[in-house]
């Protein structure tokens, strides 16, 4: 009986036969067909075969259209270009350079308990009143277990920010919560915070969260944090709730900058108090970095650094996970690149715990830069492990909260 449910099931599927795949196509057919929708044109036998064409669709060819109704469909498929949100500002958080580099960015990682354990326990001292910005969100899922982390009667707001659309989002758990979660999908590079609706219009203090922003993702969410929105250092709250600078400042502020703050409704997000009250981001991949795209160029060139040195030490922080596959022990590998990165490591005639020795103090090399870039705007910055290198060997978090400043 099982086998003749089976059999009629197969009756049902569309006849098309998917090479690629190796398998007939699972779309269900019309009454009467062989064949679906989307391969009605291989039925060269029915009126829809003969009259009616279908092409690849000119935005997108991995799905098909009938020629007669091209026009109409453009109007409404899912890959026609939209209009740009009002926080899109191209290449903002990244700067021109006219060094060469040769290295490339960004990745998806999966996500671990016992690293988004970690996470939490250092995003706790935030609560009610925040509003934490994921950045290369993905699914949600760090997100999420902030917000389940926090007290039940403390009201947080949450912003996912990623390139792509991610499958199985956990952010529907969380439409009848005490978060409110948003998701913008955007490019890190091209985002412009003080634009958000969320936080130019609510005044929100800005939280920046992420759990492995791969190479130059890390750099592009720290020009975002750091260079857009004001912090604690240089701004304070007056008594009358509008946002001033340190007594120091005070001249400079109101001669020049703080008068077309005060005029300019644009820039209702300094009105409001929007500050960055703090940011936790865990590190990885430090070889797909990029020196166009580095914060810490001001770092590496105040030490007789450049271009070419960055990327050496971009190709040899691979080290750190050489020689760790992913699943070896169950400890989480990160792309290990060692060995086809660096053909000359043979010569060198170094045994594994020396390479992973080099390979660490590269990437803190790397992440030294980071540290100098968020201290020199307002930020005690400051790096630590947070989980243990058998969960993960990318286990160090970059986290900084702004200087206290006292009136």
């Amino acid at each position: 009986m099982a086998a003749e449910v089976e059999c009629g099931k197969a009756r049902l599927r569309c006849a098309f036969f998917v090479s690629h795949k190796h398998r007939l196509c699972k779309m269900i057919p019309s009454a009467g067909c062989r064949y679906c929708g989307e391969h009605a044109a291989c039925e060269p036998d029915t009126t829809v075969g003969q009259q009616r064409k279908r092409i690849p669709c000119p935005l997108d060819p991995k799905h098909s259209v009938y020629a007669d109704a091209l026009q109409k469909h453009l109007k409404k498929c899912n890959s026609r270009e939209r209009p740009l949100p009002v926080y899109y500002m191209k290449n903002i958080n990244t700067e021109e350079s006219d060094d060469e580099e040769d290295s490339d960015n960004n990745d998806t990682l999966p996500l671990h308990t016992e690293e988004v354990a970690g996470l939490i326990a250092k995003i706790e001292r935030f609560s009610e009143g925040h509003c934490f910005v994921e950045f290369g969100a993905g699914r949600g899922h760090l997100a999420h277990w902030v917000q389940r982390a926090l007290p039940a009667n403390k009201r947080a707001h949450f912003l996912l920010i990623d390139r792509s659309t991610a499958r199985f989002k956990v952010d529907g758990k969380h439409k009848q919560g005490a978060g409110e979660f948003e998701r913008l999908k955007i490019d890190i590079q091209h985002l412009d915070l003080r634009k958000v609706p969320k936080i130019c219009h609510e005044g929100f203090p800005v939280v920046g969260i992420g759990k492995h922003l791969c190479g130059s993702a890390t750099d592009f969410a720290l020009r975002c944090l750091a260079e857009q929105l004001p912090n604690l250092t240089n701004h304070v709250q007056s008594d009358s709730g509008i946002e001033v600078p340190r007594a120091e400042d005070q001249d400079t502020w109101t001669a020049g900058v703080g008068s077309q703050v005060l005029r300019s409704e644009s820039q209702d997000w300094s009105r409001k108090g929007s500050s960055v009250a703090g940011l936790v981001i865990a590190l990885c991949c430090h070889h797909r970095c990029r020196w166009r795209d580095y914060v810490g160029k001001e770092f590496f060139r105040a030490r007789g650094l450049g271009c070419k040195d960055f990327s050496r030490l971009c190709r040899l922080s691979s080290w750190a996970t050489c020689g760790w596959g992913r699943g070896r022990n169950g400890t989480e590998g990160h792309d290990p690149v060692g060995e086809t990165t660096c053909p000359f490591e043979s010569q060198l005639d170094l045994d594994v715990n020396t390479r992973v020795a080099l390979g660490q103090q590269c990437k803190r090399m790397l992440d030294a830069g980071r540290v100098d870039f968020l201290r020199k705007r307002g930020f005690e910055a400051t790096l630590k492990v947070y989980t243990d290198p058998t969960v993960s060997l990318e286990n160090i978090l970059l986290t900084a909260l702004p200087r206290k400043v006292y009136c």
